[in-house]
């Protein structure tokens, strides 16, 4: 095997899946990623991107609950840094301010894009509260076509798989169960295993 054969290391990336009820169901914030991205382009997602230097030194009100660090197999400070990293794309992306209270996410999945893309992440999608928000969402260079979309309606847009995965884990959890799940590919085919 050459260095080229070998597949891309993942990037440690983080993504914030924001809910919110609305008349007695659960609504959850997406946008579009523009039609040139280099990765996913032209489908609906939830906010967040890599994991910078500067999240590392993002101070927290309260840190993770620890069921959280370990579903996101990464020490605790690197647990710590990716949910800053999650509340800060979402900042960019949609103009929504959360608290650095990390005690308020909880870590629903992981998900690590397979071997054979040439950009590849392992992702964490942080689960949040739509009250704990400050500000007013809005299109950006990276999400248009921002809302807070209905869980039976977003199976209308165009989705990657893991996408559909995280929203079927929502699902759960608007008949009270949380699943926290790792999304990988074996054999090319997509493949899901609970957390806990």
């Amino acid at each position: 095997m050459t260095a080229s054969d070998r597949p891309v290391r993942p990037r440690h990336a983080a993504s914030l899946v924001l809910v919110r009820r609305s008349a007695r169901r659960l609504e959850v914030l997406m946008g579009r990623r523009p039609v040139k991205s280099r990765f996913a382009p032209d489908v609906y997602v939830f906010p967040g991107g890599r994991l910078d230097r500067a999240d590392w030194a993002t101070a927290a009100a309260r840190p993770l609950d620890p069921a959280s660090v370990r579903r996101s197999a990464a020490p605790p400070a690197m647990a710590e840094a990716l949910a800053a990293a999650a509340l800060r794309e979402t900042a960019e992306e949609t103009g929504l301010i959360l608290p650095a209270d990390h005690a308020a996410l909880t870590l629903m999945a992981r998900a690590i894009t397979p071997t054979n893309s040439p950009i590849r992440f392992h992702a964490r999608f942080f689960l949040a509260d739509w009250d704990e928000a400050h500000g007013r969402h809005a299109d950006s260079h990276e999400l248009t076509d921002l809302a807070f979309r209905p869980l039976d309606e977003v199976a209308q847009l165009p989705l990657m798989d893991v996408t559909e995965a995280v929203l079927a884990g929502l699902a759960k959890l608007e008949q009270g169960r949380l699943e926290p799940f790792l999304f990988t590919y074996r054999r090319g085919r997509a493949h899901i295993r609970a957390l806990d």
